[in-house]
Formats: C-alpha cells, structure tokens, sequence
C-alpha cells in the first residue's frame, strides 16, 4: 500500500525558540521538562527554520502557534506569548503556520478587543484558552463572554480539559476542567465550535461522549504521544468519532516526528486517517489548505 502523500495539520504547538526563553514567555520551568522527559537538545528551545525541519521530516504541513495567555499578569509567575511575536512568524511563513489567540478572562473587554484585533487583524483561526491557569472552570460565569465573541467572529475555541500538570515548582495549578463540563456550554453556544485538547485525560470517556452528544464539540489526541493514546480514543477516532478528533503535538511536549510515526503504528483506515491528520482541522479552522482526497470504497468505510 502507497503510503500517503498529504501533510498532516497540527492543531496545539507553542513557539519555544531561544528568544521565548530569554524573553520570561515560557510558563514551565526545569522540573516541567524533567516530567515530560524533554530532550537536552531541545530545553533552551529551537529556531523557526529548525522546527519547519522537523515538520517536514514528519510530513506535517501546517502547524497552528499558539499565542498563550497563562494567568493572570498581576500575579507571580503568570506569562504570555504575545499575539504579535505569532504574527511575526506566520507573516514570514504563512503557508505553514496559522495562529490561535490566547485568552485572558481577567482582562475583561480589553481582552475581547484583543481577540478581535487578532482574528480580524491578524488572521488568526481560533481562540485558546487554559482554564487552570485562572482557576475557572469552562462554565464560570467569566468566560462566557469570550464565548459569545468567538460565536461572533466564527472560530472554534480550544481549551485544555482534564488533569494539568505543575508548571512551576512554586505555583501549584488545580485541575478544574473535567471534560464534562462542556456539556453546559455547549448547549448554551450551539453554535461555537468546542475542542477539547490534551485527549481529557484521565476523563477521556467523558470527553468522548461529549463528542458523541453535541456536534460543536471535538477533542484532539495532542501533549501525549499517540503511543499512550487510550485504546477507547484509538477505537472513537477509527469509527463513529472520525470526524471528531483532531492530530496535535503541543509541542516540545511530543516531538512531531515521533508523533506522526506512532500515529501510522495505530494502523488507522484510511479515511479517518486523512480527517484525523487534516480534514477536520481544515474544517473546524476554515483553514485555506485543500482537504486531502482519500478514493477508498464506501462500503469499506
């Protein structure tokens, strides 16, 4: 069998080049990477031009950046990626990266004029959010409004449901966003396109059948290597949740490379392989890329 010959889109990457370290944008210390085993090579971050390398070497051809907002700026230990450093690399390379505004509920209506400069000024394809970095679950009262933005610009919004992990070794988040507390939004936005990133382990159950219940609501088996994916995840993305679940790395967390090598092991049909790697972000982003052709007999999907 042929292999392949679509890139894939990776919907969860940060920018972690020398100049985020240096510039106080990395929200994770030493102890973070020691968790997730990240290679020595790699810890001070790598250029642009070098990770486009890496996409490559995976067949990845379009990575989303995201320009994270992690907590509230007044207090110790809370960072941001500016939306303007992500515009300054998608401007440069604009056919490989597109970018995702990071939300900040504490900056009230400057942070909903942020998020419309970003997406009507900048061309950014979604909002991003990191419920544990507020201590606000996805249903608190104060990030409701940036939902109703997101409805009015028309982008999906992805958010990080189930366990985190401690960032920093003197800043202890809480996990407070189990997966099943989309259900509420989702039935109060309709309309507005929900991910669900980092799979909602360990409520990986919960957030498949919050896929399965509302149509707005997606996942994305992205921060663990498809290696580890839950079997139930595996089984969902290959049959009836095919249009559902979404490829990410969140890079540094899983290397590109290994991520799409592990995916090819789980030995996806080839349909669901093509929405999982591509189709459904090109969807749910309205991403400008063509959707990759799959000519495989209906009755063998």
């Amino acid at each position: 069998m042929t292999a392949p010959t679509y890139g894939a889109i990776d919907i969860v990457v940060n920018l972690r080049t020398p100049k985020e370290f240096s510039g106080g944008a990395v929200s994770s210390d030493s102890s973070f990477q020691d968790k997730v085993r990240q290679s020595s090579n790699i810890r001070q971050g790598v250029e642009v031009e070098e990770y486009m390398k890496m996409m490559d070497e995976a067949n990845i051809s379009r990575s989303i950046l995201c320009a994270v907002r992690c907590g509230d700026l007044r207090m110790k230990g809370s960072t941001e990626l500016k939306y303007e450093r992500v515009l300054e690399v998608i401007k440069q390379y604009p056919n490989r990266f597109s970018g995702a505004a990071g939300v900040d509920p504490t900056r009230g209506m400057q942070g909903l004029r942020d998020l419309e400069v970003a997406v009507k000024d900048y061309g950014f394809v979604a909002a991003h959010w990191y419920p544990h970095w507020f201590g606000m679950p996805p249903d608190a009262a104060q990030i409701y409004p940036y939902y109703a933005k997101c409805c009015e610009l028309d982008i999906p919004i992805m958010l990080q449901v189930g366990q985190n992990l401690i960032y920093q070794k003197d800043r202890r988040l809480p996990s407070v966003a189990k997966p099943i507390l989309l259900d509420q939004v989702a039935i109060d936005f309709p309309e507005l396109r929900i991910i669900g990133i980092h799979l909602g382990t360990p409520w990986v159950d919960e957030m498949i059948s919050m896929c399965w219940k509302h149509d707005n609501v997606f996942m994305a088996g992205d921060a663990y290597a498809p290696k580890y994916w839950p079997p139930q995840a595996v089984r969902y993305a290959d049959s009836y949740g095919q249009d559902k679940f979404m490829f990410g790395t969140d890079w540094p967390v899983v290397d590109p490379r290994r991520a799409m090598k592990e995916v090819d092991e789980h030995k996806f049909r080839a349909l669901p392989r093509a929405k999982i790697l591509r189709n459904n972000a090109i969807k749910v982003f309205k991403l400008p890329d063509a959707p990759a052709v799959v000519d495989v007999p209906k009755a063998a999907e």
